[in-house]
């Protein structure tokens, strides 16, 4: 079992990468989920406020009150696009930090592997020297019978 232990090393370093990955993906995650939910709600405010605009409309308000509402609109929708940015920017991090952790979560089981068909080749060894040990037993057993 000294052939494993460098490889029992390596594993629990790549479990902890695992680890360390999988938090990232989590922060990265939550992050964009926070930031989706905040274009929701600017989308949500931008179509409320064009609801109330369009009401002052029918009701005729003057020019100067309507240009206000326009103008405001656009800062809304500037609101709108930057923030759809920082949703594009997030869902790419999560990509990135879902990628890193399939990346880290391979290697993880790659050395799980290697480690199972190591202990395989052990268990094989030391099956062929219980049966050598038991060939010569049994022929000392029957030299000595004779």
């Amino acid at each position: 079992m000294a052939q494993s232990s460098p490889l029992t090393t390596l594993i629990e370093l790549a479990e902890r990468m695992t680890d360390e990955a999988a938090a990232k993906l989590g922060l990265a995650i939550r992050s964009c989920d926070e930031l989706e939910q905040k274009l929701n709600l600017l989308k949500k405010y931008r179509d409320d406020y064009s609801l109330k605009m369009q009401a002052e409309l029918k009701v005729g308000r003057n020019m100067q009150h309507i240009r206000n509402f326009q103008l405001f609109l656009g800062k809304i929708d500037d609101a709108i696009k930057g923030q759809q940015l920082l949703v594009i920017s997030a869902q790419q991090r999560v990509l990135v930090a879902r990628q890193n952790w399939q990346d880290q979560e391979r290697k993880r089981m790659s050395y799980s592997t290697l480690e199972v068909r190591a202990e395989k080749v052990q268990q094989k060894k030391e099956a062929r020297r219980d049966q050598r040990q038991n060939d010569e037993h049994g022929t000392r057993q029957a030299f000595f019978k004779r």
